[in-house]
């Protein structure tokens, strides 16, 4: 069979197994059901699945990339990443718990006041859309590269296709069926992964015992940097951005809490968090090794490193493909099944969190804009409407062809999550009422007064702000909320939080 065909057989296989399990979660399902899955979702499985829910199909391709720019220091981050998630479990999980909450904006609404909540979300549908799009539309132009464009298959259809499937298998069961799929996704990434590891270790002729004495003697095997205070790559800085990456961008955000909200009970959400926060440490330590593997291929090979990063993998994959299968050389004869399991872990990562994505804007606008959580026809009608609009937004980006686009809107995304650090931290940390008029003016004042300090510094100074602009933004939040507050009667969220 020719390869493309291969290819379309494994994602069209794929695709099969995820309607199958479409069919069995969403019968019957009711609003209830696709916004919290009836609070019945097995914790091991949600542990499991959130794996591949927060590795995207961008970082399946960029984290083993990075290391040939900033070595294995990422690993810091990581390990910020575990507090963070204990802190999210210990935290955050039993507030979100006492109060019951479909969305956890709901909490801002309840705590500080309408314009609150209504912030809150508005800055969480606008940096998941376009955060999510930025990633999907970064994969859509993978696949279509290495499978539908040697058809003659237009990129709109491309997209047009992918974004509809999606919409089919999760239109039904919601966030129940994701808890599910979410599992299968991640087996699939984590088989391409070490089946990906295990063929380059066969290339470079090592056994497995040698391929990790080589990673760990190899100059970019480094981890910590205590050293230099200045580089963004400094220990402190990267550990402290882990802990408030994750409160920020996995406690904060409806599309990552919704499948935590799902168990039936807060102990078994918080063995869950705790669970899958360790897991990331060795699942992101897999990926820096294969960068490591691969920078050790190309310089094996004589081929120069590519002028990206990001392309490090897919031009290995691309390499691969081209060899020709001989029956004496195993590794080659693997070739084949390498692209199709690169192409498999790729659709698996992108898949499973623009899913994710889909059904918590969903969420989130019925529920927390429109206030209509029991309403089904508005449910349908609001998941077909973000689905189309996920299409417009791949296909403007297309449109506009700029690479730069695509990195200032993961910055923006990185500014946006600052205010729901602030209004969060000011609900649970104090007991004061700030005035609800003056809440989307401070939101939306904060980042803009922290990108002003970002470029005056580079300018005066030379020195870029790294995820401590996070925390800044949060602090400025936090910090004019108090200007404007009074001493109120603290509400039932309140004196939940305190």
């Amino acid at each position: 069979m020719h390869p493309i065909m291969w290819i379309i057989a494994i994602i069209l296989g794929y695709f099969a197994v995820l309607f199958g399990i479409s069919r069995l979660t969403g019968h019957r399902a009711t609003n209830e059901t696709f916004f919290r899955a009836n609070r019945r979702s097995p914790w091991y499985m949600v542990a499991f699945g959130m794996i591949g829910a927060s590795i995207s199909g961008v970082t399946f391709v960029s984290v083993p990339g990075m290391v040939t720019s900033i070595d294995m220091t990422y690993m810091q981050t990581c390990l910020g990443f575990i507090l963070g998630y204990i802190a999210v479990a210990f935290i955050l999980l039993p507030l979100y718990y006492k109060l019951n909450l479909t969305t956890i904006y709901s909490y801002l609404g309840q705590r500080l006041g309408p314009r609150a909540y209504k912030t809150g979300a508005s800055f969480f549908l606008l940096s998941k859309m376009t955060g999510a799009v930025a990633r999907f539309y970064v994969v859509c132009m993978i696949l279509h590269s290495f499978v539908f464009e040697s058809w003659g298959v237009p990129f709109p259809v491309t997209v047009i296709g992918m974004v509809v499937l999606i919409w089919l298998y999760t239109r039904g069961g919601g966030i129940k069926t994701l808890v599910w799929t979410d599992t299968f996704q991640t087996l699939c990434l984590f088989s391409a992964l070490l089946f990906i590891i295990y063929k380059v270790v066969g290339m470079l002729d090592m056994s497995i015992p040698e391929a990790v004495s080589a990673i760990a003697n190899d100059s970019h095997s480094r981890i910590f940097v205590f050293d230099d205070w200045v580089s963004k790559q400094n220990f402190w800085k990267q550990f402290l951005s882990g802990v408030f990456i994750v409160i920020v961008m996995t406690g904060l955000d409806q599309d990552m809490m919704q499948k935590n909200l799902t168990c039936s009970s807060l102990k078994e959400a918080q063995k869950d968090m705790c669970t899958y926060g360790v897991a990331f440490v060795p699942t992101n330590l897999l990926f820096l090794s294969l960068g490591v593997l691969l920078m050790l291929f190309f310089q094996q090979s004589g081929m120069p490193l590519p002028a990206n990063s990001d392309e490090l993998l897919p031009t290995y994959v691309k390499h691969i493909s081209q060899l020709i299968p001989e029956q004496s050389s195993p590794t080659r004869s693997l070739s084949p099944l390498t692209t199709h399991l690169f192409v498999l872990g790729i659709v698996a990562a992108a898949f499973s969190s623009a899913d994710s994505a889909l059904t918590s804007l969903t969420t989130s606008y019925c529920v927390d804009i429109r206030g209509r959580a029991g309403d089904e026809r508005l449910r349908k009608r609001s998941h077909l409407m973000i689905s189309a609009l996920f299409v417009v937004l791949i296909l403007l980006f297309r449109l506009l062809n700029s690479t730069s686009i695509i990195d200032a809107i993961y910055v923006m995304c990185g500014y946006t999550y600052g205010p729901l650090l602030g209004l969060f931290a000011f609900g649970m940390l104090t007991k004061r009422m700030p005035r609800d008029k003056y809440v989307p003016y401070i939101c939306v004042s904060s980042p803009l007064i922290c990108y002003a300090i970002d470029s005056l510094v580079l300018m005066w100074t030379g020195y870029r702000f790294g995820y401590e602009l996070l925390m800044m933004n949060g602090a400025l939040t936090f910090l004019a909320l108090w200007l404007v507050s009074y001493r109120g009667i603290p509400s039932a969220a309140c004196q939940t939080a305190s």
